[in-house]
């Protein structure tokens, strides 16, 4: 019993202290960094006009995603794991709200926040290989839920020219100080409300290449500069 009681300390103290620390951490590393921005002309455009979207991305390049952010409020899925909650409370500190649920446990709850959100005219987040993989293998959800909103999904993408990769199953990216980052966005995805169930799994496998191309893009992108291409 006391073991129990300890690793139940242990879990809620890193719940109340990993977030508020990963969070300045980020400022701080941010603030160290300089950033590049390829194709955001459409997201600056719906941003401008208030016109609200879905926005994918790996679970593994989540770390530095909600600093361009500057819509007027966004919702992130995230799962009922213990991760989720990290990351919960973490999106929190920049102004983004969560949905728990995923496509395994709690899908229905999930789905349902993120419809709510969608009325309230809010931008929508989802990392769609999370939250336990395949990496980089699109999971139906995200295409679903677009069909259910109406709202275009624009995938996205972050590299660095300098960064920690870990071994995890995401392959979690994290820049390292004074580098550079590259936001990327590829070009929007609409899904119609009565696409059939081929027409689902066809728009899924356009999104799940689009990300893969523009997350290859951001990884190759301090390379391709150097040699003095994009």
């Amino acid at each position: 019993m006391g073991r129990s009681l300890w690793k139940e300390v242990g879990r809620r103290a890193l719940l109340a202290l990993a977030p508020p620390v990963v969070y300045a951490m980020v400022r701080l590393l941010a603030a160290t960094m300089r950033f590049e921005y390829v194709n955001l002309d459409e997201y600056r455009r719906r941003v401008a006009a208030g016109e609200n979207a879905i926005y994918a991305f790996w679970h593994g390049r989540l770390l530095m995603m909600p600093l361009p952010y500057e819509g007027r409020g966004m919702t992130i899925l995230v799962s009922r794991h213990r991760d989720g909650e990290l990351i919960s409370r973490f999106s929190r500190y920049f102004g983004v709200e969560a949905a728990r649920g995923s496509t395994t446990r709690g899908g229905a709850s999930g789905a349902k926040a993120m419809l709510r959100a969608a009325r309230a005219g809010r931008d929508l987040a989802i990392t769609p290989d999370g939250p336990k993989g395949p990496r980089y293998r699109v999971q139906p959800g995200v295409v679903q839920l677009a069909a259910w909103t109406g709202l275009p999904i624009i995938p996205a993408a972050f590299g660095a020219s300098r960064k920690v990769v870990f071994s995890s199953w995401d392959a979690f990216m994290v820049p390292l100080p004074f580098s550079t980052g590259v936001y990327i966005c590829g070009d929007p995805i609409y899904v119609d409300r009565r696409c059939t169930p081929q027409e689902l799994e066809r728009k899924r496998t356009e999104l799940e290449e689009s990300m893969r191309a523009i997350t290859e893009r951001a990884d190759r992108y301090f390379d391709d500069t150097a040699a003095g291409g994009r």
